[in-house]
This record gives structure tokens, sequence and C-alpha cells, in this order.
């Protein structure tokens, strides 16, 4: 048991004030539902935010089809007091096609234009470190991505204290909108090619892919070394967005965003009327 604060945060209780926190996790994810953090214990730090994700997802039981990586950017690193990314898994419901109509979250719906990467052959978890020559052979398709990014909860605190509570809330990732996947192969590089943002028409970010740890395959590097140290490989199928290229940007119901990533075509969401 750790002391956090005023409360206490309990392997057996995570995320909760008591029993079954993480089944209100659960089910605010599935109804799209607030929670309020004055009823919940904090994960104070991001290994037991893992273990809060974790746990809820295993709840809902859908299988895991990929996974997303945040602050994979200086600056976003900064405002959650780490030095690395972070990830959530994205258990199928999660990824749709692009053209949907999505739900927004109830605090902070942002959009970020990605590429998402995936997995033609397994990557299992082995004592050693992958290289990036290692993992960029591994992959056999980019695709343009939107991450819809949101909260299930208003306010928090600030900095590293943060980090734990945005971890167990499945990275903050709503919908993982991907565009059509194009073959990826030894010649592929990701690091300036442009990625733009609309909104309703409206150019709202513009970047290029080395904005994600420099090298979109550098993210999902790693990605790949961050589960294999936890235990767990990479499967052959699995994709993962590999940070915004784009910026972070609000998004309104009724809204229509769409990344533009040039000869990877066009992203298209709309966020549902409420």
């Amino acid at each position: 048991e750790l002391a956090v604060g005023e409360r206490t945060w309990r392997r057996d209780v995570p995320c909760g004030g008591g029993a079954g926190g993480d089944a209100r996790l659960h089910a605010a994810k599935r109804d799209r539902t607030g929670i309020d953090l004055n009823t919940v214990t904090l994960p104070p730090t991001r290994e037991l935010g893992y273990a809060v994700q974790a746990e809820a997802l295993r709840l809902a039981g859908d299988p895991i089809v990929g996974f997303k990586i945040g602050s994979s950017s200086r600056v976003s690193q900064e405002k959650f007091g780490t030095n690395e990314p972070w990830y959530g898994g994205v258990p199928a419901p999660v990824l749709v096609p692009g053209g949907s109509t999505v739900k927004r979250a109830p605090h902070a719906t942002n959009v970020e234009g990605e590429f998402a990467l995936r997995l033609g052959k397994d990557l299992p978890a082995r004592d050693t470190e992958y290289t990036a020559d290692e993992v960029r052979a591994a992959v056999d398709a980019v695709a343009g991505a939107i991450e819809v990014v949101g909260r299930h909860f208003e306010g928090g605190p600030s900095g590293e204290g943060m980090l734990g509570l945005v971890i167990a809330d499945h990275g903050v990732c709503v919908s993982l909108v991907l565009g059509d996947a194009k073959p990826f192969g030894p010649e592929t590089d990701l690091r300036d090619h442009a990625v733009t943002m609309r909104i309703n028409g409206e150019v709202v970010g513009e970047g290029v892919g080395s904005m994600a740890l420099g090298d979109p395959v550098n993210s999902l590097t790693w990605l790949v070394n961050s589960l294999s140290k936890a235990g767990r490989g990479m499967r052959a199928g699995e994709w993962v967005t590999t940070g915004t290229c784009s910026g972070i940007v609000a998004v309104a119901p009724g809204d229509i965003a769409v990344a533009d990533f040039g000869d990877l075509g066009n992203v298209e969401v709309t966020f549902a009327a409420e």
C-alpha cells in the first residue's frame, strides 16, 4: 500500500476509492462518461498507471490490435515531468477506418495527425534490446492516422502526478482513425514527410514525421523495447501510432477533421452532434 497525499493506492483497488476501481474506468470508457477525481485514488507512478490500464483493458475483454505512443516530443515530455514517451493499448473497437463518425470524450477532446506503422512479423520479448534497423525490417505497412484523444476526468494534478492518471485512462486514446495502408519498405523515410491537419476546411496544424522522436521508426523502436522489458512481445498485424506530427487541436461536436498525408492520402473523421 502506497501513501498518496491523504489517500492510498492499493494494488487490489487501483484508480478507485473502493472495490471495483478498474471496473469504474472500464465503464467510463465504454459509456463515454466522466469520473470525479474526488472519488478515486490516483496512481502515483507510470508503473501503477500501466497496472490500472492493463486491468481495465482485461475487464473490457476486447483484443488488443495495437498501441498508441504519447509524449514523443520533448515539449510533451516536459509537460508530464518525464524523459521518455509512454503508451496505451488500443482495443479493437477503438480502431476505426477513415471516414468514420465518432463520439467525443467527456473532457478535452483533441485530434492529432500521426503516422501508423504495422508489423509484418512478430518481435518476441527478449533480453537484448532491438535496434531500429531490426524494427524497421519488421514493418510491412504505413498509414496516415488521426488519433482522437480525450480524458474521462476533469482537472487533476500537473506534471509527473498527471502521467500515471493519463496512462491509466488508456493513454487517453478515444479513437484511432486509420487511413489506407501503403507498403513500407527499406527505402521508406517518413522524417520529412509532411502532415497538414484541417478542421472544417481550415488549416490548424502542420508538421513532419521527425516530430515523433526524430523518426516514427524511433518511436516504434522505443515501444518494442519497452514492451519487451515488461515481457510482452509485439505481434504481426499490430498497428502502432507513433506520436503527433501536427500538434494537438481541440474539436467540437459536428466538426470534421481531415489530416493530409500527401501521397499516403487523406484521413477524415466526423464528430457526432451532441
